[in-house]
Parts: structure tokens; C-alpha cells; sequence
């Protein structure tokens, strides 16, 4: 069976930390000026999540706001996808965490992992999934979450200024035309791998006192390698999605891209002409929070611009592995909610929740 309506975006919700590093704070350990962090980057401040609050606690309050938002319950969601490049566990999926925080529980919960292009990832397997109806599923949930502030080396310029926590989901599920998604688009290239990673930690390289040592568990990135494929890519995901849809860049309404860095971001938009109105940036207010940043670019631009049924959406995305994706998205009037931080209850992080485990069971005997 296939379902014959488009499949689109029917809510989104976002959540950030309360707690937030500014300019200041971050030049201080990476040995530069305040000064230097803006005109490099673009990037004012960034939240970072409170002790024990893992990729699942942020992707969690994302998750609720996206279903409030589409008007549903958590009973209604038949598949979850979490993209990440900082789960809670090398295993099991951070998705399973996930459902289990916010009692998704009819859903089936799996991980995508495509580092900065993960949501679209992700909202590439649920649109294909939703389509063929695959076991009835009726709605999905594509989230991404970075908690990238546990794997940073404040002394390390090129990524403690950029790096950075943050949540944002979207439901997906039937729209009417025209809207939803169409013209995905997505590739990868693993000969770039070590272009930007955490070296130890994964089966390569277990952790040991050697790797603790050499600082190993950080996120390594050689900056000028990753501009250089930015200034390729992002050029070539925009022109290709427009000669795919046989599309000008005056038929676009909104472009909505990954934020690796709001100074290259809008150079790149520039040179490409695509108008300031119509190029989405909030990199400046959150920095580069991954598989985060292109969701929540676009449940920002719902608000701000606001986005209007029938608005056509151009997405591109790029990341480590390295890889890359696009599609267009032709907007169906979907809310978007932010989650409050100080209105949101704290989950209990996995080891607090085995010790309270064993504390019940031992009242119990």
C-alpha cells in the first residue's frame, strides 16, 4: 500500500538549554578576543546543557513540542528517528531513550547517523516509510539533537567558538497538495571522514588512559578543509535541487540550510544571489548545533517570517562523513513550539534512573 497524499511537516517544536555561553566566556579558554569569535563567525552566544542532561533530555523536549504542535499525542506516532552525532550510548539508539522519555511507545524508535545532515536523513527515511505506509504508520517523528558541549576542548579555537547544544523536531505525516516534500536529494563521500571526528571512543579506538591523555574523546576538525568543501557543496546542493525541479532561485521562497558558520553562510548566499530575506540564519543566536541546526532554522523561519501555506522551501544540509542532502518542501501552514527551558521538567538521566531502579527494588524485598 502507498499512501497517494504528499507527506509533509504538520508540526515542529524546538528546545535549547537555559544555560548560555557567551563570546566572553568561550574567547577566555580559546585564547582569542570576543572581537575575533564575531567577525570570524558570526556567532554571538550558545546554550549548553546542564550537567546531566543528555541528547535524549533535549531531543525529548523537542519532541513533545512537535506533537503538541501538530495537535496529536504521543500515542498517535508510529516511528521516531533520532539524527545525532552525540548519543547518550555508543548503544542502544538515543530514539529509544527518546520514547521512552516522552512515552512514544507505539512507535518503532531508530538512529540516523549523518552528523550535520541527520535530520534530513532522518526526515528522508520517515517521508519514504510514510509513503509505503510501512506497518500502518500513519505519523513519524524526525529529530535531531547535538549535545556537542561534552565532546569540546575549550583551548581548541577552530571548534569551541562554533560548537554547541540544541533540539529540534518535526512531525511528518499526510498533507494535502500541494504541499510536503519532493526532490531528495542525498550523498556522502567517506574518503573525507577524518576531515572532522572524535577520534577514540568507538570500536577503533576503545577508550584507555591513552586516549584520555592525548584528549582523544574532543571533536577534531580541520577548519580550512571543512570551508573548502562547504564553499563546494553548498553551491552545488542549491543549483542541483533547482535544475531537478526545474526551478529558478525567484521561484524559491526560503532557502533553509545547516549552520556551520554564519559569517561563510551568508558569504556563500551572497555569491550565490539568493536574496537576505530569503536566506535563513540563526547560527548568530545558537551556533552550530548539528543535526539540530537545519530543523531549527526552519521552525524559526515559521515564526519570524513568517512561513506561509504553499511557501516553497529549499533544504540543504552538509556534514561530517562527509555528507550532504537537499530537497524541496512546499509548506502546508505546519506551528512550530519552543519548548521553555524553565517550564520543563528535568528527565532523569540513565544512571540516576538504574540507582533508583535498584532503591525500588530494594524496598521492595
Amino acid at each position: 500500500m502507498t499512501y497517494t497524499r504528499p507527506i509533509g511537516v504538520l508540526g515542529m517544536g524546538t528546545y535549547l538549554p537555559s544555560t548560555v555561553r557567551t563570546n566572553a566566556e568561550v574567547a577566555a579558554g580559546a585564547g582569542v578576543t570576543p572581537e575575533w569569535i564575531s567577525e570570524r563567525t558570526g556567532v554571538r552566544e550558545r546554550h549548553v546543557a546542564a550537567p546531566g542532561e543528555a541528547a535524549s533530555d533535549l531531543a525529548a523536549h523537542a519532541v513533545r513540542s512537535a506533537v503538541r504542535a501538530a495537535g496529536l499525542d504521543m500515542a498517535d506516532i508510529g516511528l521516531l528517528i533520532c539524527g545525532t552525532s552525540t548519543p547518550d550510548e555508543l548503544g542502544p539508539a538515543t530514539a529509544c531513550r527518546i520514547q521512552t522519555l516522552t512515552g512514544a511507545d507505539r512507535a518503532v524508535a531508530l538512529d540516523v547517523s549523518a552528523a550535520c545532515s541527520g535530520w534530513l536523513f532522518a526526515a528522508k527515511v520517515a517521508h519514504d516509510w510514510l509513503r509505503t505506509a510501512e506497518g500502518g504508520t500513519r505519523y513519524a517523528v524526525a529529530v535531531g539533537v547535538e549535545a556537542y558541549s561534552r565532546f569540546l576542548d575549550p583551548a581548541d579555537r577552530g571548534t569551541a567558538v562554533l560548537f554547541a547544544d540544541g533540539a529540534a523536531a518535526a512531525v511528518l505525516g499526510p498533507v494535502a497538495e500541494p504541499g510536503g516534500f519532493a526532490q531528495f536529494s542525498l550523498g556522502s563521500d567517506g574518503a573525507l571522514a577524518d576531515r572532522v571526528l572524535i577520534p577514540a571512543g568507538g570500536s577503533r579506538r576503545p577508550a584507555s588512559a591513552a586516549t584520555l591523555a592525548g584528549r582523544d574523546h574532543f571533536i577534531r576538525m580541520d577548519g580550512r578543509a571543512i570551508g573548502r568543501f562547504i564553499t563546494d557543496v553548498f553551491p552545488r546542493l542549491i543549483t542541483d535541487a533547482l535544475d531537478r525541479a526545474g526551478l529558478a532561485l525567484a521561484d524559491v521562497d526560503c532557502v533553509v540550510a545547516h549552520q556551520p558558520n554564519p559569517v561563510l553562510l551568508r558569504r556563500i548566499g551572497a555569491d550565490l544571489g539568493i536574496p537576505d530575506d530569503r536566506l535563513v540564519v540563526v547560527g548568530d543566536e545558537v551556533g552550530n548545533i548539528g543535526a539540530a541546526s537545519t530543523p531549527y532554522a526552519l521552525a524559526r523561519a515559521v515564526d519570524t517570517r513568517p512561513l506561509k501555506p504553499g511557501d516553497r522551501i529549499l533544504l540543504a544540509a552538509f556534514g561530517a562523513g562527509m555528507t550532504w542532502g537537499s530537497a524541496l518542501l512546499t509548506w502546508s501552514g505546519a506551528p512550530a513550539v519552543a519548548a521553555d527551558p524553565a517550564a520543563c521538567p528535568r528527565s532523569v538521566p540513565s544512571t540516576d534512573r538504574t540507582a533508583e531502579r535498584s532503591t525500588s527494588q530494594g524496598a521492595a524485598r
